[in-house]
């Protein structure tokens, strides 16, 4: 769908996207779960939440692990100076290493800020997340230039788009 285009939601698209926009209940079958807040079966749910995404009007429908409770409690953005000529091949790569749970191009903020790769790695010691950076340096080879690591000293919580109980605006 081009971007701009606007669709509003049915009533029950916008009973779907309240229901669920905190994510999905963790329960063996969250379509129910779903269904019996809305009044429908976990089939229409399912169909519908799949037209929803195939139309554009939800990006994804997946599961998020709360690193914290799994272990990883060493996180640090990884921040990189890559030759900019390199950066989108390494860039795919680095995204593809085990502990990456994001990585991503961003534009260079001069003086104080060279970088221009960042990469969010996930471990279970600060070492852990340093010999992870050191693999990293050790891909990027002679096209980075310098990099850093921010980590982590609270989680804050990531919640998407949020409809208004009672306009949907």
């Amino acid at each position: 769908m081009p971007q701009g285009d606007s669709q509003p939601l049915t009533d029950f698209e916008r009973a779907l996207v309240a229901a669920t926009q905190s994510g999905l209940p963790l329960v063996e079958r969250p379509y129910e779960a779903v269904g019996a807040v809305v009044g429908a079966d976990a089939l229409d749910v399912r169909r519908t939440l799949a037209d929803m995404l195939a139309r554009g009007l939800i990006r994804r429908i997946g599961a998020v692990p709360h690193h914290v409770r799994l272990g990883f409690t060493a996180n640090g953005m990884s921040v990189w100076d890559v030759d900019d000529a390199q950066v989108d091949a390494l860039g795919e790569a680095v995204g593809r290493l085990p502990g990456v749970s994001h990585c991503y191009r961003r534009p260079r903020h001069a003086p104080g800020w060279p970088y221009n790769l960042f990469a969010m790695l996930h471990g279970r010691s600060r070492e852990a997340v340093l010999a992870q950076a050191r693999g990293i340096a050790e891909l990027l080879g002679p096209a980075c230039r310098g990099h850093d690591i921010l980590f982590s000293s609270a989680v804050l919580k990531k919640t998407g788009l949020r409809l208004h109980p009672t306009t949907g605006d």
